[in-house]
């Protein structure tokens, strides 16, 4: 877990003031409703996005080999409502927070390095969904968590805890089981593995690129997600005419179809909101409960998938995302309770250093 949120944690609106009985309940009440609320919408985006992007990249009633130019068009998407959003933020309380819509070119460049791991990253994203099934999504994309431990040791030469990487080594355990199992029963794609683990690796390099380009943008988020989609926008158009998806695109029987545009829309408004209920979420509640909630939405978009496309799956096989699950979710708590303990360390020095100091 960052500095950042850990900060986030020791902010966290979990905690409550001390009031008289009648007002604690009632305070008690609305945060209740609060986190609840945060959470299922938390969910409610994230697995919709999953399914409804399974829907358009590999389905039959859609039937478009172009998963550059989905995954392009949703980037468009997000520009288009950061513009809109960007340009109503004064008149609009609720979105007076967020920034006036304007490109700086030397932004745009100083960001560039980070919107190239995002690129890879939502394109491996998008794959790995494509050639997987939605139950064994979560599986095949599970290495992130060790892909980041290896390489903020190399980057950014931060040393991780046995305990930790105990954890890291669960998740890789019940990802060659998974594998394994997959294979067993016949549905494993050899490419949706390699795009799994080639999006575990990006989604760990744009989290540290996200960390050193925050600055470009006086550390605006919504700055930066524009960017980040606007480059995304541009570095597309050269990858769709190399794969020959322009071709494909053109020559689309439903390209003129409005429903399949209104998924198409559906998917990229989804995709920005899943910036949006994160934040919230760990506003609401902190950022370890943030991790725990992400683990549960992922047994539990595994669980429907299994139920709604009809699937038997193997007891190894459950065993694998269990393992997976527990290895992620212990990972989390290890790593806050670290972060946690560090941080009372230094401040009990910062004590004893300023008692120590002469009258």
């Amino acid at each position: 877990m960052s500095h950042n949120s850990y900060k986030l944690l020791n902010n966290s609106t979990d905690k409550l003031d001390v009031d008289p009985p009648v007002t604690m309940n009632n305070t008690l009440r609305k945060r209740f409703i609060q986190i609840t609320f945060a959470v299922i919408l938390y969910w409610f985006i994230s697995i919709t996005m999953v399914f409804l992007n399974k829907y358009l990249l590999s389905s039959n009633d859609v039937k478009l080999d172009a998963p550059l130019f989905i995954t392009w068009y949703q980037c468009v998407v997000t520009v288009g409502i950061c513009a809109l959003l960007g340009s109503i933020n004064k008149h609009i309380t609720i979105f007076s927070k967020f920034p006036t819509f304007k490109i700086d070119l030397k932004i745009a460049r100083d960001v560039l390095p980070l919107s190239v791991m995002f690129v890879a990253m939502i394109i491996f994203n998008n794959l790995t969904l494509k050639y997987l099934t939605v139950s064994f999504y979560m599986v095949g994309r599970s290495l992130t968590t060790v892909a980041n431990v290896i390489f903020t040791y190399f980057m950014l030469g931060q040393k991780t805890s046995f305990k930790a990487l105990a954890c890291c080594g669960l998740i890789i355990a019940g990802f060659f089981l998974g594998i394994d199992q997959e294979n067993a029963l016949g549905t494993l794609s050899m490419s949706g593995a390699f795009c799994g683990v080639a999006s575990s690796v990006f989604v760990a390099l744009n989290a540290i690129y996200t960390s050193r380009c925050l600055p470009c943008v006086d550390n605006n988020v919504w700055r930066l997600c524009l960017y980040n989609n606007f480059n995304a926008c541009i570095l597309f158009l050269p990858l769709m005419i190399i794969f020959g998806e322009l071709s494909i695109v053109i020559n689309y029987s439903k390209i003129f179809n409005l429903p399949f545009w209104f998924a198409m829309s559906m998917a990229g408004l989804l995709g920005f909101s899943m910036g949006y209920v994160t934040g919230y979420q760990i506003q609401m509640t902190s950022p370890l409960t943030h991790n725990v909630s992400g683990t549960a939405k992922s047994y539990v978009q595994t669980l429907l998938a299994v139920v709604i496309y009809s699937e038997t799956k193997t007891t190894l096989w459950w065993i694998s995302n269990l393992f997976v699950l527990g290895g992620s979710g212990l990972f989390a708590h290890v790593r806050a309770t670290e972060m946690k303990q560090n941080h009372n360390t230094n401040k009990n020095s910062d004590n004893n250093s300023t008692t120590s100091l002469p009258k």
